[in-house]
């Protein structure tokens, strides 16, 4: 399949373009800052971010904004983390229950200065959500915990529906792409959840676009079906800013729908591909909430 890269301008193709932000994104972002509570929408450079915030939905981050880790792709700050905040739990259960939301998303930066990578603290605000929004379902987006899975058992005990972890990329340029990360620590995560809740959904996601090949992609689509893995998201990289990787190649959207058709031949219950797909993209939906 005929690939196209990305030329010397810096002009995205159509079908990457977005529109601009509407008034109820900003009260949505007042909001979020009368709340006192971080998005990973804002942090991560979301292109989604103006349908989100003017659904009335985002994905909140905990654990601060700050990542221990130096990801060539990721437009979340690097450094010194700031110290867990422990009344955190209840203002996001707060801000969830003031957008009505019925289905809260939570992600984090990676956290290894912590010593359960911040295992407790995502525990402590799934129940902190679940205790104010009965309603609601809960959906986890973690990092790897370095591997430990004491810390990983104590996310699942705590009850959420729904536990995502991403890929990100083909194993073949996790080097490049994640320096500190494993691909075989992750995939390992996916499986150990399925091991301690066989119920709950997993999720993953990949991002492409940053010169992985087709073969290579269908490959990290088995290797996620063989740890039972039920969902795949599967978007496109889009730089930052000068700093991180540049992008490799724009992916079609003709594309984006073949990976789509061979993902469900594999038998995942659903995959979600598109240029701006991002993994808590339209979350509720997927799983037939919204």
């Amino acid at each position: 399949m005929q690939r196209q890269r990305a030329c010397s301008s810096t002009a995205h193709p159509l079908w990457l373009r977005v529109r601009l932000p509407s008034a109820s994104v900003h009260r949505m972002e007042e909001l979020l800052a009368e709340l006192r509570v971080h998005t990973v929408c804002k942090s991560a450079m979301c292109p989604n971010q103006g349908e989100c915030f003017a659904r009335g939905t985002a994905t909140f981050m905990i654990l601060g904004a700050v990542c221990t880790r130096n990801c060539a792709f990721c437009a979340v700050a690097k450094g010194r983390p700031e110290p867990v905040d422990p009344e955190e739990p209840e203002r996001v259960a707060c801000a969830a229950r003031a957008l009505g939301l019925r289905h809260v998303v939570i992600t984090s930066p990676t956290r290894d200065d912590l010593p359960d990578g911040g295992a407790s603290h995502f525990a402590a605000t799934i129940r902190a959500v679940k205790a104010l929004n009965p309603e609601a379902t809960v959906e986890v987006l973690v990092p790897d915990f370095g591997g430990r899975n004491d810390a990983l058992l104590e996310v699942v005990l705590a009850g959420p529906q729904v536990v995502n972890h991403n890929l990100e990329t083909v194993p073949r340029l996790y080097r490049l792409v994640r320096p500190k990360a494993s691909y075989r620590r992750s995939l390992d995560l996916l499986a150990r959840v399925k091991e301690f809740s066989p119920m709950s959904y997993t999720k993953s996601g990949i991002m492409l676009g940053l010169g992985e090949r087709p073969e290579e992609v269908i490959q990290t689509m088995k290797d996620l079906r063989e740890v039972k893995c039920d969902v795949v998201t599967l978007g496109q990289y889009l730089r930052p800013s000068p700093d991180h990787l540049p992008v490799a190649e724009y992916v079609s959207p003709t594309r984006f729908a073949w990976y789509r058709k061979k993902g469900e031949e594999l038998g995942f219950s659903r995959v979600i591909a598109g240029p701006l797909v991002r993994s808590s993209f339209r979350a509720d939906e997927i799983f037939g909430i919204g």
